[in-house]
């Protein structure tokens, strides 16, 4: 449970580093698709995971 926590987490910091005008993150924004990407992977993943240990 706490893998699908972390990996919204992950998806919802990328939209904020992809739509922030703050210029503290302004050298972080290039990560941004990133950690989209990623949170995206991983949010996949984990449902797939948890969706089949349910068939079992």
């Amino acid at each position: 449970m706490i893998g699908l926590a972390l990996s919204i987490f992950i998806l919802i910091f990328g939209i904020f580093l992809k739509t922030t005008n703050n210029p503290g993150f302004a050298s972080s924004k290039r990560f941004s698709w990133l950690f989209i990407a990623l949170g995206i992977i991983t949010l996949v993943g984990k449902i797939i995971i948890l969706t089949q240990k349910e068939a079992l």
